[in-house]
């Protein structure tokens, strides 16, 4: 399998699949980079050199005690561009995955990125504070800590429900779904995770989204229980110089059937724009 090494010795896995210009994809809180492979594999075959990675503290990568913190997950990636020499990159980041690019923006410039996608991200900031009145109470996140303390198996099982938004009335829950999230989560070394909550639900974005000057595609659901867009997309969309914000009427924070299909085409659409 491929790795990467960054300077405090963490490997960093990545899948690198196709040929072309770059789209590299940084996934959400708690899961990995096998969380992207339906649009992993759509922009591969249309086409692109597609590669997304393990967080550190996340699936097949290191979990380091140290270093789970949004400046150094941004700064890992800076690492992968750096070393796979990655020019003209399109980054596409989720949840957490978002703040990483955001993050990564406001460290190290555009100089290597051409577009940014920014799927139910969690900028500029999700936690409520005087000045950021639109957040979640910090007694939510002190709950999410919690339960991956207390029986985190459970909790991430439990989670995949209002993740994808199969606890609304009529959705069409996929046990299959569920069952993968649970996999995937379980992969996280408890020390990343708990360290993640932190640094997705406490880091402040907006300066780094103030830095993104590429066209920008900010796509968010409206019933979006993780990472509400009040705080969210509809926030960041009003930063952003060159942002265009798509709302999918209806769609969780986990985009499955019918959504996810829509956000593969407009991924596809942004790309060849």
């Amino acid at each position: 399998m491929p790795f990467i090494t960054t300077p405090d010795g963490t490997d960093i896995f990545y899948k690198d699949w196709g040929a072309g210009q770059p789209v590299v994809f940084s996934h959400g809180w708690p899961l990995n980079a096998d969380a992207w492979d339906p649009q992993a594999h759509a922009v591969a075959t249309a086409g692109y050199r597609t590669i997304a990675h393990d967080r550190r503290g996340h699936g097949r990568s290191s979990q380091p005690w140290k270093g789970n913190d949004m400046d150094t997950y941004a700064d890992d990636l800076a690492t992968l561009i750096e070393t796979l020499d990655l020019r003209d990159v399109v980054l596409v980041g989720h949840s957490t995955g978002g703040g990483e690019v955001t993050r990564y923006i406001g460290r190290h410039g555009t100089s290597r990125v051409a577009k940014v996608v920014l799927l139910g991200a969690v900028p500029p900031l999700m936690l409520k504070t005087e000045d950021n009145p639109l957040g979640l109470p910090i007694e939510v996140f002190d709950g999410i800590r919690a339960g991956v303390e207390t029986d985190r198996s459970q909790f991430y099982y439990d989670l995949s429900f209002p993740f994808y938004g199969f606890n609304r009335a009529g959705a069409a829950v996929s046990e299959g779904v569920s069952r993968t999230f649970w996999a995937q989560s379980m992969e996280v070394g408890i020390k990343g995770a708990l360290d993640c909550i932190r640094a997705f639900s406490e880091s402040d974005f907006h300066d780094d989204l103030k830095k993104i000057d590429v066209p920008t595609f900010i796509a968010h659901g409206d019933d979006d229980q993780i990472v509400p867009i009040v705080a969210a997309g509809l926030e960041s969309a009003k930063i952003v110089k060159n942002g265009r914000l798509k709302v999918y009427p209806g769609a969780p924070h986990g985009l499955v059937g019918t959504f996810e299909r829509e956000f593969t085409t407009d991924l596809l659409a942004f790309l060849a724009s």
